[in-house]
């Protein structure tokens, strides 16, 4: 089912509008990198899944476009990173850069992987 260039603006906003509440919710509950690991890692999983997942353009846009663009977040791991490296140097900026990369991706490749075996 294709989808019109208005409900797709609007699904989109939607979903980005849960997203960046939920982002914010998370922030309030635990602060700093390990939130911005937190997000990325969770919104990998759903992104995985929704990806992988039979639910049809008008989900992808809600789910995958706008809730997981939304409540990841990469300005925040950029600025943690530099702000890490200024800190505390170089190499504990490359952990925390590779641990986020290295968690997102596995995290994606878990949600790919559930949506298949639950689709059948």
């Amino acid at each position: 089912m294709s989808v019109s260039p208005l409900l797709a603006t609007a699904l989109v906003g939607v979903g980005g509008a849960l997203g960046a509440a939920g982002r914010h919710a998370v922030g309030l509950r635990i602060e700093g990198r390990r939130s911005v690991l937190l997000v990325n890692t969770l919104g990998s999983l759903a992104l995985g899944a929704v990806s992988a997942a039979p639910i049809g353009s008008a989900a992808t846009l809600l789910f995958g476009v706008g809730f997981c663009g939304a409540f990841t977040t990469f300005s925040s791991f950029a600025v943690g990173t530099v702000r890490t490296a200024s800190e505390t140097g170089v190499r504990a900026a490359a952990t925390l850069a590779a641990s986020n990369l290295a968690a997102a991706l596995a995290a994606f490749v878990l949600g790919s992987s559930l949506a298949v075996a639950v689709a059948g």
